[in-house]
């Protein structure tokens, strides 16, 4: 046998040898028909089904009237199987992003079989896991990932892409990925604070993170409510509870806001929490 052969024979002994030595890529998992909802667990790279998922009826999602609407049509084509766009919903803090996504996917299903799988934004560098495993199941699966944000970008941008563009593959047609968000530009909060100091992008590193958020075909914004739409809210959810309102809610709700310094959905939702307390009833979704 010559020379040349035996390095050829090494060279793929080392090969097969490496390749038994691989992890097995994650199993299409067996879904429970009757679940649409998991929380990814990137250890065990595992779907732990949700059998409830907390949202209000998307009626009572208000305030946000142009960002439900365009992220609710976008969930109807993606579940209908046409074009669709990943989607960042971003801006101010207690105005219902994350529960829209929640409220839009449960407005869906009654019309299309469609999964939400959320996943830990500590866990987004194992995303390409994730898609593997969503790539070989039955259905369509909503990725969505709460209050998304780069602090260790060179760790995640990778990541991340693989959902936003899907390499040499494109990302799976039967997934699509919603982010939320309180920074336009996904960017940590020591860059930010260096931006608005000197009103330049200082390092390559924000320039990076700022093109990431763009590769979102849709953007959402999200912005703080005026008076009249922060008591509607609370109207809302007084209604949808039975909740009495013989009383001067208005003025109670208003003092609410002011304690807290700011009105949103969330305050008025931690408002209607207490009246229903004090009237000795729960409030849940």
């Amino acid at each position: 046998m010559q020379d040349n052969d035996i390095k050829l024979i090494s060279v793929l002994e080392r090969i097969a040898n490496a390749l038994e030595g691989r992890p097995e890529a994650p199993a299409a998992p067996a879904l429970d028909p009757s679940v649409n909802a998991y929380v990814y667990e990137a250890e065990r790279h595992a779907l732990q089904p949700v059998r409830h998922v907390s949202a209000p009826p998307l009626a009572l999602v208000l305030g946000v009237d142009r960002p439900r609407d365009a992220l609710l049509e976008n969930t109807r084509r993606f579940a209908r199987g046409a074009a669709a766009n990943n989607a960042l919903l971003w801006g101010a803090r207690g105005m219902g992003k994350s529960t829209l996504v929640k409220a839009v996917h449960q407005a869906v299903l009654p019309e299309s079989p469609l999964s939400l799988v959320e996943i830990h934004r500590e866990d987004i560098a194992a995303l390409p896991a994730l898609l593997t495993i969503l790539k070989a199941a039955d259905g369509r699966f909503i990725i969505f990932c709460d209050d998304l944000s780069f602090d260790q970008p060179d760790r995640d941008f990778k990541a991340l892409k693989s959902v936003l563009e899907g390499g040499l593959e494109g990302r799976p047609d039967n997934v699509i990925f919603y982010a939320t968000s309180n920074r336009r530009h996904l960017l940590p909060r020591q860059m930010m604070d260096q931006e608005a100091a000197t009103g330049i992008h200082p390092t390559e590193a924000m320039d990076e993170t700022i093109a990431l958020s763009d590769r979102f075909g849709l953007w959402l914004g999200f912005y703080p409510c005026d008076q009249d739409i922060y008591l509607g809210i609370v109207r809302g959810y007084l209604a949808h509870f039975g909740l009495d309102t013989s009383g001067d809610w208005m003025a109670a709700a208003l003092e609410w806001s002011k304690t807290r310094g700011n009105r949103s959905g969330r305050t008025a939702w931690q408002f209607v929490t207490a009246w229903a307390g004090e009237a000795g009833k729960s409030v849940a979704f």
